[in-house]
């Protein structure tokens, strides 16, 4: 079956989301999210990764990464390998623990695009209902990013906070925390008055689905570099969006070319 190509540059954001092999558990308990967090540390040393956001649910996670370098595919290979061998000699398990390939949608830098998927996965916890939300607030989920964005003691170095604060208007500051806390808790409060979370923001389809999340001109620069990639791969091993997408702008440059000459 035909694969999207994995598109990869220096300064490239990802939304990057996998999954348990047949939905099942990834984490059986916290300590298995400490040993995939010791594990996000080691990759992020490894290949430069700056992670924005995070959060580690029963049978998947989501990161928000910027690759300092063109390392996405080494770094997840290293990355869900490590995990994968770790969480079975410690379970005594073997196999695969992750299904498939996972997936990694190119995030537009714009602040309205790199937002809306950190509040995507701030907001996971909220969406799935793991706890109640009328008796405990947001943060007090542990196994995402959002508690070290409002305590800054507690983030790791390979962390970044100011740059979807600055998303949102706010500084790194007790003041700019204070106010996304304030603005996560009402987007929380609407989740919970929502009856179809998973629907509750039209742009989170956009984040679910496709493979890059952006405005028109950002989605053209990126089809060139597919076109890059397929040209020295082999087409058939290619497929969906990505390369329908790549295949008509190259028609309607061929279009234009030959209009011209006529």
């Amino acid at each position: 079956m035909g694969r999207s190509p994995r598109i990869e540059f220096a300064g490239a954001l990802y939304h990057v989301m996998s999954r348990g092999n047949r939905q099942e558990d990834i984490f059986f308990d916290d300590r298995d999210r400490r040993v995939f967090l010791d594990a996000i540390d080691e990759v992020c040393g490894r290949t430069g990764w700056i992670i924005h956001a995070y959060v580690l649910m029963r049978n998947h996670y989501h990161l928000l990464l910027e690759t300092t370098e063109p390392n996405l595919v080494d770094g997840m290979r290293w990355l869900q390998g490590t995990y994968t061998k770790r969480f079975n000699m410690r379970h005594k398990l073997w196999g695969h623990l992750l299904q498939g390939r996972y997936k990694a949608l190119v995030i537009d830098p714009q602040k309205e695009y790199f937002r809306t998927v950190g509040d995507y996965i701030h907001l996971n916890p909220a969406r799935a209902h793991c706890f109640d939300l009328t008796k405990a607030p947001l943060e007090s989920f542990l196994w995402s990013s959002y508690p070290c964005y409002l305590f800054p003691r507690s983030r790791p170095a390979w962390l970044d906070a100011k740059r979807l604060l600055g998303a949102h208007g706010f500084a790194d500051d007790e003041a700019g925390r204070s106010r996304f806390e304030e603005s996560t808790r009402f987007r929380v409060r609407q989740l919970i008055e929502s009856t179809n979370p998973m629907e509750f923001d039209d742009d989170w389809k956009s984040i679910r689905r496709g493979w890059v999340y952006g405005d028109e001109a950002y989605k053209k620069s990126l089809k060139k570099i597919i076109g890059e990639r397929t040209a020295v791969h082999a087409r058939n091993s290619y497929s969906v969006d990505a390369i329908n997408s790549h295949d008509e702008q190259a028609a309607e440059r061929m279009l234009a070319e030959g209009l011209s000459l006529f």
